[in-house]
């Protein structure tokens, strides 16, 4: 039996979604726990995208496969009675043996959320990105337009990106602002590892006017990681909402508004 869950999570006391040596702090390793205990059999996990450290999610997608048989209050509620605060699970679903909560999705959505003033905040620090320097949204919403469609985002994703291809087709390039708060929103069919932290560091340095928006544009030309600006902090990213097709109709919650 193939189980798909909704999980949510604060990433500050993690360092980042993918299990790793013994002792290390990981999404996926109090998840997976969590659901052992309910189970009381091994469980291993597969995400829709792996997520950095400090990074958060609104709605991450894994599916596990389990031979034990337990209702959906078991694998949600069951679950979180033995997860840190830090994670939630929202949903659980049964799903078809081909579905795969990372080769079916058709899109990821980020948001990368920047408070915008002159001091830092004592009370979202760690959720969101302080930047001092005053932004120009149309300046960063003009240079967003350069990165639509499909292209090499050579130049934006880490050095160490192990991803066979730097292709990836971005469909939505979004900034604005609500009073303090900026917002990057892209959706992309998937990301290279930092590629939206790299565009946010472009973005940043293009609203606060050290750059031209025709720079964004330039930087993706060269395919040269070393011609960008700096890697925006993780603190502001959350990733928000992975999509699938209609053939697996999951339970999603949709872009929540718990936090922006």
């Amino acid at each position: 039996m193939r189980i798909a869950l909704g999980v949510e999570y604060d990433g500050r006391p993690f360092r980042g979604w993918q299990l790793q040596e013994e002792g290390v702090p990981t999404v996926q390793g109090a998840l997976q726990r969590a659901l052992s205990r309910v189970a009381d059999a091994s469980i291993e996990l597969v995400c829709a995208g792996r997520t950095d450290a400090g990074v958060h999610a609104l709605e991450q997608v894994v599916h596990f496969d389990t031979e034990v048989a337990r209702p959906e209050r078991a694998w949600v509620r069951g679950t979180n009675s033995h997860l840190p605060a830090a994670v939630s699970v929202l949903w659980s679903q049964p799903v078809s043996e081909d579905f795969h909560a990372r080769f079916s999705a058709t899109a990821r959505r980020y948001r990368y959320v920047v408070l915008n003033r002159p001091v830092r905040s004592s009370l979202v620090g760690g959720r969101v990105t302080w930047e001092y320097r005053p932004l120009d949204v149309a300046r960063m919403a003009e240079a967003g337009r350069h990165l639509l469609g499909e292209q090499d985002f050579s130049s934006y994703r880490a050095a160490g990106c192990q991803s066979n291809t730097p292709f990836r087709n971005v469909t939505r390039l979004d900034v604005s602002r609500d009073a303090d708060l900026v917002f990057i929103d892209i959706e992309a069919n998937a990301f290279l590892h930092h590629m939206v932290r790299n565009i946010a560091g472009v973005l940043l340095d293009i609203g606060a006017g050290e750059r031209e928006p025709d720079w964004a544009r330039e930087v993706l030309e060269a395919r040269d990681r070393t011609v960008a600006g700096v890697t925006a902090k993780p603190h502001g990213l959350y990733l928000r909402r992975v999509d699938y097709p209609e053939t697996f109709p999951l339970p999603q919650l949709g872009d929540t508004r718990l936090l922006w």
